[in-house]
């Protein structure tokens, strides 16, 4: 679901300095610009050279072509956005309480950050496409596991995991499109509240 990807602002220098960059500057510098728009079309090496202050040699030191600075960005979001927020959640011994956490933070990531959406309308591309099918799995997987340990069935659980992504994606996709639509402030908590209490009904 969420989730926080937390890109690297323009390095600041002195006149006559340069800040080395590193592959992971020029994969977040991609994914911010894929989310402020245009997807995948967005990212240019042209463009985020002048964004990182860099010349396009600091770009070819670190990646072949534009196509692996595309499979790193996309594998840093993963990363960020998935692998790292689960892990932020295991220390909460309480399933329900992960599950309320993780759908805050996913819909307050969402609402800031079109990323989400930006890397599902290029689903059709072959490396996005990959991605997003090892991301959904994950993440619906583990919210499956957390019904489970709150003492659903097997079947239930899964049907519950898919229901809750499900929710998560149109929300967000409401947030962008159509944001009056959704409660704001206090009456959003309460209504994510009430969304986790549906979900959780036996």
């Amino acid at each position: 679901m969420v989730m926080a990807r937390g890109s690297s602002p323009t390095p600041h220098r002195s006149p006559g300095t340069r800040r080395r960059l590193t592959a992971q500057d020029w994969a977040a510098a991609a994914l911010t610009a894929m989310g402020e728009g245009g997807g995948l079309a967005a990212v240019s090496v042209e463009a985020l050279a002048t964004r990182l202050g860099a010349t396009k040699g600091s770009f070819y030191w670190h990646f072949a072509n534009r196509d692996t600075l595309i499979q790193a960005a996309l594998e840093r979001w993963e990363r960020l956005d998935t692998e790292a927020v689960i892990d932020s959640l295991e220390a909460e011994p309480d399933p329900e309480k992960r599950l309320r956490s993780l759908l805050l933070r996913a819909t307050d990531a969402a609402a800031e950050d079109p990323l989400e959406l930006s890397l599902l309308a290029n689903a059709a591309h072959p490396a996005v496409a990959a991605v997003l099918g090892r991301v959904t799995e994950r993440r619906i997987g583990y919210v499956t596991g957390l019904f489970r340990e709150l003492g659903f069935s097997g079947t239930e659980a899964e049907r519950r995991g898919l229901l809750s992504y499900s929710a998560f994606l149109g929300h967000a996709q409401l947030g962008h499109s159509v944001p009056r639509s959704l409660p704001a402030g206090a009456a959003r908590d309460r209504y994510l509240d009430a969304v986790i209490d549906t979900m959780l009904k036996r």
